[in-house]
């Protein structure tokens, strides 16, 4: 199986720790040359500094904030203008805050479409042009099992995370001819600071101690526990490689069985 990717590059976005991290970490074990994008220097710096590189690749990063469109255009669009361009694509950022549906701000709507939608589609459109004079695309969406079932109290994470996912297959369809590949990794509940976040809401509102809240959350995998975020990163890197060339507008849980239908 060829998990090769010596000789292409990869913009893995939210890589400054969690999923996007670990992915990082994983794509340049296999060889692929990394730029790192977040919002902070000094996190990015270090993440850098811990990339291997197997094939004498040289790692980079770019800062940019995904609250800002505008701006992220006009850090990636100055990169490329470099003679730089992309094979590997991942669109990862953190979820919105939990809350039910019916009692969230418009604006939280507005600034979660802001971050995930809109920033993942000033990406693609940035990138698909070199991806198609390659002859190589992988866009892998790290998204959430709530594209399948909605999950209780992320009403604004939900709503967006659908419509990623339904983003994602049209562009699997319309990029397919061009030899790129789009889909949708999605974690269920993954050792990352937003689960911790999500446990210590529960904790609060229920009266129940972190422990208990953990405990319960556990029970409702099939598998007993959550994921490492490596074992998410391991989904991303292989949906990146040559291994996964015919696999397209898929919908991947990584969730110990979590998701209740196929």
């Amino acid at each position: 199986m060829d998990l090769n990717l010596s000789g292409k590059k990869a913009l893995v976005c939210g890589s400054s720790d969690g999923i996007g991290k670990a992915a990082a970490l994983e794509l340049a074990r296999m060889g692929a040359t990394v730029t790192l994008l977040a919002r902070n220097p000094q996190k990015l710096e270090t993440v850098q500094k811990e990339l291997p590189t197997p094939s004498g690749q040289k790692h980079d990063f770019l800062v940019a904030d995904f609250d800002d469109p505008i701006n992220l255009e006009s850090v990636v669009a100055s990169y490329l203008g470099n003679n730089n361009s992309f094979a590997i694509l991942v669109n990862n950022t953190g979820g919105p805050p939990a809350g039910k549906a019916y009692q969230a701000e418009v604006e939280e709507y507005v600034r979660a479409f802001k971050q995930h939608l809109i920033c993942n589609q000033v990406l693609v459109k940035l990138l698909w042009q070199g991806m198609k004079e390659q002859g190589y695309g992988r866009i892998v969406n790290v998204i959430s099992t709530s594209v399948k079932v909605p999950l209780p109290n992320l009403g604004v994470s939900n709503t967006v995370r659908g419509a990623v996912g339904n983003w994602s297959k049209t562009l699997a369809n319309e990029l397919g001819e061009f030899g790129i590949t789009v889909n949708n990794v999605l974690p269920g509940a993954t050792e990352t600071g937003r689960l911790q976040s999500i446990i210590e809401n529960k904790s609060q509102k229920t009266g129940r101690s972190v422990k208990e809240v953990e405990g319960a959350m556990a029970g409702q995998v099939p598998l007993g526990r959550f994921a490492a975020p490596e074992e998410v990163a391991n989904a991303i890197a292989f949906l990146a490689s040559p291994a996964a060339a015919y696999i397209s507008g898929v919908n991947l849980p990584v969730d110990g069985g979590r998701t209740p239908n196929l």
